[in-house]
């Protein structure tokens, strides 16, 4: 397969105004702009929503809502199931900020590869199990599953927040699978070595 995307990267200057100051605001902070806010730009209404909901679920605080997960937490499960549904843009891109987060550069490649062989905390693991259940037989899911989360400190609000994460990034994962994106070359060295001062 081809590096190049099958649907090419807009110019910033022909956005809406609204999607041109994000993405800029975006570049600002991170110093590069990564690939998914230009690869969705191409469709401002779509742009829009998905980008809502991704703030809802990944910084819900934001939107004047409490979760039990972290933020160490929801990247994690992104990076996991990422990985379960083969998008490398998404394990990569998110992986980087799971190891700025967790302050561990080698945990990403670990839940990525493994989770259950990962040095995370057993609460964590619980997590990644039910993210995973989730993510690849969510048929299955029953009583049993919420019980285990209950045990090891969630609730029905964090389990949902779980599913809907596992399930966002599905959607996410399979449009950056079909499109062709591919992560920036910055994210693969971010959190693995000390920042440079």
């Amino acid at each position: 397969m081809s590096h190049t995307p099958r649907y090419p990267l807009p110019d910033l200057n022909t956005l809406p105004d609204d999607l041109k100051a994000k993405i800029l605001e975006v570049q600002e902070k991170a110093g590069f702009v990564p690939n998914v806010f230009l690869g969705l730009a191409r469709r401002p209404a779509e742009w829009r929503a998905f980008f809502a909901y991704h703030d809802a679920l990944m910084t819900p605080e934001a939107v004047g809502r409490h979760s039990g997960l972290s933020k160490g937490d929801r990247e994690m499960i992104v990076t996991t199931t990422s990985a379960a549904n083969h998008c490398l843009y998404c394990v990569v891109a998110h992986g980087a900020i799971l190891r700025i987060y967790e302050k561990k550069p080698l945990v990403a490649d670990q839940v990525a590869v493994n989770h259950r062989k990962a040095d995370i905390t057993p609460r964590q693991r619980a997590m990644l199990d039910f993210a995973m259940k989730v993510c690849l037989a969510s048929n299955d899911i029953d009583d049993a599953d919420f019980e285990t989360l209950h045990a090891h400190g969630f609730d029905d609000e964090d389990a949902w927040d779980i599913a809907a994460i596992t399930a966002f990034f599905g959607l996410s994962n399979r449009v950056a699978n079909v499109t062709g994106m591919m992560p920036n070359p910055e994210f693969y060295l971010m959190g693995r070595v000390p920042k440079q001062k």
